[in-house]
């Protein structure tokens, strides 16, 4: 069997290499090899400081080079760089056949037995496109039923932490200044009302009160007005098949039972972009999962091996779940967590918290590298970031990639997942507050209302595990070297929810005070 020979090529292959890197690469091997004999999906975890390093695709690639079969190979394109440069031609050089590798957004042709590597957005976007032609076949429709990938070709996904984010930007619709132009040439006759709606959308929009995202779910009052509008041009003899596509689009995404629509406000230039986007993505991804068997490889989706919430989240059903340990040898970080300071929504929470953060700066190992300082909340981002300025000078960065080698940066959550592969790792991580979701993102408050409305935990089901799953990337450049992190939010060691936290962060040693030999000893083994 498929599963015997890739044990036996992937072992010799790691003993020729002198290390294995990762303790969990055959046990992996076997399971993906095993799916694609099967065609059995399955959703694997690896672990946030095993992702980081990149250190689990031989695992995957074994066997998909060893598979007689056709697959499609569905990463991001750092990742791509780095399997087309580097892992894929290392383990070509000892395998007795070379399986074909193309690159490309669609099937090379019928006869293809290959690796097609191909992007997520691609992808998704052919998968959404043939779901819709589906329906509108079953509504009586004429569209082709092609898709540029073939149905039941076994997929592998990696790098699915994001999968959501993919999924939510390829189905959000959005109207922005042009759209409102097009609309107006279509329908000259009715370009005054056009211009009236616009401007009465923008005078609502500047009404809601001001948050750091710039966007704002629609109210009552903003959905009633687009109502409007479409039942308005419904009426004109032209109807709405002169309907721009941008707008037809937005309508059918806003007529969907779980429609969520916002408002996107540059309150400098006024400009409004109107975005609407479903709720539930359960549905709409499900028929996907369904029409071939896919592998799924992620650092920390769920909290759970099971990943119960997130296969419901994302409508995948039934299939192998397997999440692989922490090497505590190898993996875990240095956890500074004090009990002593107020909670985030006090008001002597800044002026504690930019004391607290010129401590850790005084101590020694900071001077010779680099620090990361992650906070959430952008007015406090800005004051941390211009008093240490003033303070430390040319050492400190605002969200800038080039970090020195004893710089201070300063950034938010997502500047940080966006660029952590690219900073060199930092000696110490300050994280001022926990990563959990604002209610004032219109996209989290769409999905609260959606639990409550369901009469479910949406703290524990929504907000608390998407920051879970924050928090581990975040960190994973320091676990992968046992570095130091330090916790400046006191609901870790106040709250129900803390040990959850502090079971994820699985740190080697913890602290609560702080001293001068921190940084270069262990002061607390758990």
């Amino acid at each position: 069997m498929i599963e015997a020979e890739v044990h036996q090529l992937l072992r010799d292959f790691l003993r020729q290499q002198g290390h294995t890197q990762w303790p969990h690469h055959l046990t992996m091997a076997r399971l993906v090899a095993r799916a694609l004999r099967l065609g059995r999906s399955a959703l694997l975890q690896t672990g946030s400081t095993a992702a980081y390093r990149g250190r689990y695709r031989l695992s995957y690639l074994m066997p998909a080079l060893v598979w007689p079969g056709p697959i499609v190979l569905v990463v991001p394109p750092a990742i791509r760089q780095q399997l087309v440069q580097d892992d894929i031609p290392t383990l070509l050089q000892t395998l007795p056949t070379v399986k074909s590798i193309q690159i490309g957004d669609c099937w090379p042709s019928n006869t293809f037995q290959g690796i097609l590597i191909t992007t997520p957005r691609a992808w998704l976007s052919a998968q959404l496109r043939a779901g819709t032609s589906q329906e509108e076949h079953r509504s009586g429709g004429t569209n082709n039923l092609s898709t540029p990938f073939p149905a039941h070709t076994v997929t592998l996904i990696d790098g699915i932490d994001p999968l959501v984010e993919w999924v939510r930007d390829q189905l959000t619709r959005s109207l922005a200044d042009a759209d409102w132009h097009q609309l107006g040439l279509a329908y000259p006759s009715q370009q005054t009302v056009i211009r009236d709606v616009r401007v009465k959308l923008t005078r609502l929009a500047f009404q809601h009160p001001i948050n750091p995202y710039g966007c704002y779910l629609a109210d009552v009052e903003e959905y009633a007005l687009l109502t409007e509008l479409y039942a308005l041009l419904s009426g004109t003899p032209l109807g709405l098949e002169a309907l721009p596509a941008p707008w037809r689009q937005f309508q059918q995404q806003l007529e969907q039972d779980d429609g969520m629509a916002w408002l996107q406000l540059n309150r400098e230039s006024g400009q409004l972009t109107l975005r609407c986007t479903p709720v539930n993505l359960a549905e709409i991804m499900a028929p996907i999962w369904r029409r071939q068997p896919v592998v799924l490889i992620g650092a920390a989706v769920d909290e759970e091996t099971r990943a119960d919430g997130y296969r419901q989240r994302l409508g995948l059903g039934d299939l192998t779940c397997l999440k692989f340990p922490p090497d505590r040898h190898q993996d875990g970080i240095q956890l500074y967590a004090p009990d002593r300071l107020p909670m985030p929504n006090s008001n002597r929470f800044p002026g504690a918290i930019l004391q607290e953060i010129r401590n850790l700066l005084q101590l020694p190992e900071t001077r010779s590298q680099p620090t990361v300082i992650l906070v959430g909340d952008t007015p406090l981002k800005a004051q941390v970031g211009s008093i240490l300025a003033a303070e430390y000078g040319s050492r400190v960065q605002v969200e800038r990639p080039e970090l020195i080698q004893n710089g201070i940066l300063v950034t938010g959550w997502k500047f940080w997942q966006d660029y952590r592969l690219r900073c060199p790792s930092p000696g110490l991580l300050i994280i001022t507050t926990l990563p959990i979701p604002s209610l004032e993102d219109p996209l989290v408050a769409g999905q609260v209302a959606r639990h409550k409305r369901l009469r479910q935990d949406w703290f524990r089901l929504f907000l608390l595990p998407t920051a879970l799953q924050t928090l581990q990337l975040a960190i994973a450049p320091i676990s992968a070297q046992q570095g130091k992190v330090a916790l400046l939010d006191n609901r870790v060691n106040h709250r129900s929810y803390g040990r959850i936290i502090l079971k994820t962060l699985s740190p080697i040693a913890q602290s609560t005070y702080l001293d001068p030999s921190w940084l270069s000893s262990v002061n607390q083994t758990l």
